[in-house]
């Protein structure tokens, strides 16, 4: 991605692995919004219709900019103490003005962490203006998609 900025979260977390892992690799990812076909060129890629919301202000949390988005997940793959799995998401309606994200999301025994690139909107003009506000969309939506991740796996009935 040209323009990309690295972004990189990580929330404590402390739940059954297999648990989380079933629950981010059973396909159904309700929580996450409406499956849609994957990509033809990537069969194991699961693609939902998602809203992410990016809350506006720590204090009105209840004042949120929501967005179309479609947010792929990629399969499950076992690493030393948890699982990592490919995650992208991007404006649904090809808005200019909503930045694409692409990276991992690693799951541990003691943590979430969501890592990778996004483009802010508007290329060099929208990286300095990212820059300058601190990514706070970025970020904001980042630890959003990372609150839902914990509040889903940490809901996920037994595998089976």
């Amino acid at each position: 991605m040209e323009h990309a900025v690295h972004l990189r979260l990580v929330q404590p977390w402390t739940g059954d692995l297999e648990r989380a892992r079933h629950r981010l690799d059973d396909g159904s990812a309700e929580w996450l919004g409406n499956r849609l076909p994957g990509p033809e060129d990537r069969p194991t890629v699961r693609r939902y219709e998602s809203d992410l919301i990016l809350p506006m202000r720590e204090q009105a949390r209840h004042m949120v900019l929501r967005k179309a988005a479609l947010v792929d997940l990629g399969p499950v793959t076992a690493v030393p103490g948890g699982f990592v799995l490919d995650v992208s998401w991007r404006s649904a309606n090809l808005a200019p003005l909503f930045p694409v994200f692409v990276g991992t999301l690693t799951v541990t025994q003691h943590e979430l962490a969501l890592e990778g690139y996004y483009a802010p909107p508007g290329g060099e003009i929208g990286v300095i203006l990212d820059r300058a506000l601190l990514n706070i969309a970025a970020r904001g939506t980042a630890r959003w998609f990372l609150a839902r991740v914990a509040s889903a796996i940490e809901t996920a009935s037994d595998p089976g």
